[in-house]
């Protein structure tokens, strides 16, 4: 949708760089996962969980996204042609996963679990808390 009002086209660099982000944003939310479990193990509540887990991970996916995003700008000012088009459906993308991965997926978990004033099972992976 944002490439077309920017009028712009989605060809085969377009394609690899939505990969790219698509394999980042999974990543991210992988990353706020295992933070949440790792509080889990420490013996916080699921909701402290969720909330610990969230800070810890926000660090880690702004400075991979920032880097990323960095060298996505490279290309777009320096590249031409195809290596453009990848630059900017890789900035958007990259944009797009840090609005999904730690603003859009925390409303829904705060959603699900945060009208509870306690959570009493928490179902992360393959296991499930009590």
């Amino acid at each position: 949708a944002i490439l077309s009002l920017l009028q712009a086209t989605l060809t085969l660099p377009g394609i690899a760089a939505i990969a790219l982000t698509l394999g980042m944003a999974i990543d991210a939310n992988v990353l706020i996962n295992e933070r949440i479990r790792e509080e889990v193990r420490a013996g916080q509540s699921p909701q402290a969980a969720i909330h610990a887990g969230y800070e810890r991970a926000w660090g880690t996916i702004l400075d991979s996204n920032i880097t990323t995003l960095i060298a996505g700008l490279s290309l777009l000012i320096f590249g031409s042609g195809p290596v453009r088009g990848f630059a900017v459906v890789h900035c958007l993308g990259i944009l797009t996963s840090i609005v999904s991965s730690v603003v859009v997926s925390r409303a829904f978990v705060n959603l699900f679990y945060g009208h509870r004033r306690k959570v009493a099972r928490l179902q992360i992976g393959d296991t499930a808390w009590k």
